[in-house]
């Protein structure tokens, strides 16, 4: 594995650890209007953009393609588009670092394994590869857990703190305050494992798009870290029609076509755009850094992203307070991260 690969990853693996954020700032839009135009620009408009800038002859490619090849990358595309619209749901349920830790570990283990056993014969060091991915599930279940824990912990501190208050020195029962009835966190977690299986066909896809590339490196002498940027374009048809086809339902169940036009919403609208380019940006880098690892690409490139991913959103969970108050939950989330860099270094280890 070269250094220039390494760096691809690692640089994906930022972008896909950080886009996730830009779902925390949804309001005032309601989340089909969001979502709109957070898809436009992250499954058309930026993957077409790039591909069209690095290979002119994108669409000619892959007007030359097998069409069965076309159909199945499409159709992965379609069913990971399913898995991305439940880890918009999951994500209002339990926060972002319990959706990252359930979706990457299923997503990076199934996304990994899958293409393997499509390969004609096994790699000589699949053994290895299988302990990486093995630990990696170790990982992400140990910062799930603590996900679970810190929940926990934070609603009985909520609960203490507003069961009395004091009045001269008298202790009375708190006024009662409307709330919103807090979601679910079991239904939070169901959700995000539907999208983790879901989502791993997202590198299936890419994966069964490798003759699209294979076609421009052979045919038009393209560069193979670009070749695997036709490739993403042909998956991403399918998953937009998904995320398109579900936004369009929400916008007639809803009656919400007009709340494009609602008032303060340039904030939203801006997250939307930069979660968009920061969501493309981790699966074009990680393309590119997985053309370069050779035929093991997609096998052991995309455990590796998710699994920094995984380290890099909860940074930022951190940071935005989901930890707060929760210290012994906390240091159980660093065992999980600590599991996790061991393994990212074992299937590191397995590509050289």
């Amino acid at each position: 594995m070269n250094i220039l690969a390494i760096t691809l990853i690692l640089l994906s693996s930022f972008f896909q650890g950080t886009f996730g954020l830009g779902m925390k700032h949804i309001s005032p839009l309601k989340w089909e209007n969001w979502w709109v135009v957070h898809a436009l620009v992250a499954m058309v408009l930026f993957p077409v953009t790039w591909a069209l800038i690095a290979v002119p002859e994108t669409f000619t490619i892959i007007g030359e393609a097998d069409s069965n090849v076309l159909l199945m990358a499409m159709l992965f595309g379609f069913l990971w588009g399913i898995g991305g619209i439940l880890f918009g749901v999951s994500v209002e349920y339990t926060g972002v670092s319990i959706t990252y830790g359930i979706v990457m570990g299923l997503a990076a283990s199934m996304g990994s394994l899958i293409p393997m056993f499509q390969m004609e014969s096994l790699p000589e060091n699949f053994n290895l590869v299988l302990v990486g991915v093995g630990l990696l599930l170790v990982g992400v279940g140990i910062t799930a857990v603590a996900g679970v824990k810190r929940d926990k912990v934070q609603q009985q501190a909520t609960i203490e703190s507003e069961e009395l208050e004091e009045d001269g020195d008298v202790l009375v029962a708190s006024p009662k305050v409307e709330t919103k009835p807090k979601k679910s966190i079991q239904t939070g977690v169901a959700i995000a494992v539907a999208c983790g299986v879901l989502s791993a066909f997202l590198n299936i896809g890419f994966s069964n798009a490798a003759p699209v590339a294979e076609l421009a490196v052979t045919k038009y002498n393209v560069d193979p870290k670009d070749a695997s940027l036709v490739a993403w374009v042909v998956v991403l048809i399918g998953a937009f029609a998904m995320n398109l086809l579900f936004a369009v339902y929400k916008l007639v169940t809803n009656n919400s076509w007009g709340d494009f036009s609602t008032p303060n919403s340039t904030k939203a609208y801006t997250w939307a755009v930069i979660a968009g380019l920061f969501w493309f940006a981790a699966l074009g880098v990680y393309g590119q850094g997985a053309a370069l690892m050779g035929t093991l690409g997609p096998v052991i490139g995309w455990p590796m992203m998710l699994g920094l991913s995984l380290i890099i959103s909860n940074f930022w969970g951190y940071r935005e307070g989901e930890w707060k108050n929760a210290e012994q939950p906390f240091k159980i989330l660093l065992g999980g991260l600590g599991v996790l860099i061991f393994a990212i270094c074992i299937l590191g280890y397995s590509n050289l």
